[in-house]
């Protein structure tokens, strides 16, 4: 299974509530480049999972309108909560992502990289792809890439 952490693009600090955030003119472009290096890496049969707060489903547009919100990773969401969404490490599908917010995803890719939970950050619009594998018995967590919209 493939497990791609898709931080949501630069947002607004104040809406009407945190969960009516948009994404600012910035975060527009940073959203549209994630998308663009990642369509040119994952199958059509990939499926998205989106925290229901509008920065992170503006994020998700940039990619497409194949989504499903999924109010476990809403802001505040612990990490299991958005390893679980994704069904890791079986798998919902052979690539599944999940587009959301920190510190949730700094800390899933922790518990997925240490087996603890930890406050690692992830910049806005950032992607943290994990391959989970089995070689000789063993189960394998690799880290594929990972990347900010200034290096695309």
């Amino acid at each position: 299974m493939n497990l791609i952490l898709w931080r949501h693009a630069e947002a607004e600090d104040q809406a009407a509530s945190d969960l009516a955030r948009q994404l600012t003119g910035r975060g527009v472009k940073q959203a549209q480049a994630a998308a663009k290096w990642l369509k040119s890496r994952i199958d059509d049969d990939a499926i998205f999972l989106v925290s229901p707060a509008t920065r992170t489903i503006q994020t998700m547009e940039a990619f497409g309108d194949r989504y499903q919100v999924v109010k476990e990773i809403a802001p505040g969401a612990d990490a299991q909560a958005a390893l679980d969404a994704a069904q890791w490490p079986q798998g919902a599908a052979e690539t599944v992502v999940v587009v959301g917010h920190q510190p949730t995803l700094g800390r899933a890719a922790a518990l997925l990289m240490t087996g603890h939970e930890a406050d690692w950050t992830m910049k806005k619009a950032g992607i943290w792809w994990f391959q989970g594998r089995s070689r000789a018995g063993d189960d394998q967590i690799v880290l594929r890439a990972v990347t900010s919209p200034e290096l695309l």
